[in-house]
């Protein structure tokens, strides 16, 4: 079985792993797209929190479900993706009804081995039906699920201005499913051409350069002086994480999404008097998963639009490293696996 590991930040190796055999509970699934995000990036520069070496990368995944046993209403040959957060089903979290934020959370690809691979087990409750969409758009229904999420997690209401910081896929997702929950969105990046971006493939109506010297006083204006009301982190950086306390406005929702290693530290006293809400916003539901697949299906969000690069899988060992450079301009990146 074709295999790509990550065996030390900065190192791939192919190697010809075993094919899983079918055991109790669990799907095999014939993995036909790899989407590449930042997770996986993050672990190949060796910057990815909770991540242990070597590792098999990838969970951002669609294929054919080739066997199953448990899996009640699947059969045998249907394209469809799953759910890569594997949860022990017992633990507070899980009993409340938060799967996502398990206390024993194995995610494929991260705390597990992934789908950098020809054949992948997972558990036949974590399957997703594909809903007739192709491979493409089933890879990429994860990172749209962690977007969606995260509008739930801040519970956008209609006309609400609604600032994503961050516009790469994951921000991205974020903009697609705080639109169709009625927000008007800013989206605020370094890269101009990921806003470029936002405004020609999402239309979003209002775009700022992080890197501008009145990054303050555009919100204010953007908003009527309001600031946003809703403010939602999709990039993982500290800078970024701890600047935006400046953007809230009075009774604001701060949603993070992007996980970073070091400290959040912000003026207690601005936050204070704002009677401000701030929440992270891990992972997804399958409830989310099913929210995505429904507007993918109905064609309110198109992901393949985000697919910028595609590799053959033979191909990803010497390409790989490329897409951390932002000159390349990679939004989304997807593997074939032929």
């Amino acid at each position: 079985m074709k295999t790509l590991v990550c065996t030390s930040p900065g190192r791939f190796e192919y190697s010809q792993g075993v094919k899983p055999l079918l055991t109790q509970g669990n799907a095999i699934i014939k993995i036909k797209r790899i989407g590449i995000c930042g997770t996986d990036l993050h672990a190949y520069e060796g910057t990815q929190p909770y991540f242990e070496y070597p590792r098999i990368l990838g969970h951002e995944l669609a294929g054919e479900l080739v066997e199953t046993d448990a899996a009640e209403g699947f059969r045998v040959g249907e394209a469809v993706t799953f759910i890569p957060y594997f949860n022990c089903g017992i633990c507070i979290a899980c009993r409340n009804g938060k799967p996502n934020c398990c206390t024993s959370m194995k995610v494929c690809g991260v705390h597990a081995h992934g789908g950098m691979v020809e054949y992948l087990s997972v558990p036949s409750s974590s399957l997703i039906h594909g809903e007739g969409l192709s491979f493409d758009e089933l890879a990429l229904i994860e990172p749209l699920a962690v977007g969606a999420h995260g509008v739930r997690r801040a519970a956008v209401q209609p006309t609400e201005l609604v600032l994503v910081i961050g516009a790469g896929p994951i921000g991205l997702g974020t903009m697609e499913f705080a639109r169709l929950a009625g927000g008007n969105v800013i989206a605020l990046d370094i890269n101009e051409e990921r806003l470029q971006f936002c405004r020609d493939k999402l239309q979003i109506p209002y775009t700022v350069n992080a890197l501008s010297a009145n990054v303050t006083e555009q919100l204010a204006q953007i908003t009527n002086g309001d600031m946003p009301t809703v403010v939602i982190d999709a990039t993982g950086n500290q800078k970024a994480i701890n600047n935006a306390f400046q953007y809230l406005a009075h009774g604001a929702r701060y949603v993070l999404i992007g996980l970073q290693k070091g400290d959040i530290v912000f003026s207690h006293p601005e936050f204070h008097k704002r009677e401000a809400t701030l929440m992270s916003s891990r992972n997804a539901t399958r409830q989310d998963f099913e929210q995505v697949v429904a507007a993918v299906k109905n064609g309110s969000v198109d992901p393949t639009k985000y697919i910028t690069h595609r590799v053959l899988f033979n191909q990803v060992k010497s390409e790989f490293e490329s897409w951390l450079d932002p000159a390349t301009g990679v939004v989304k990146a997807v593997i074939e696996m032929e």
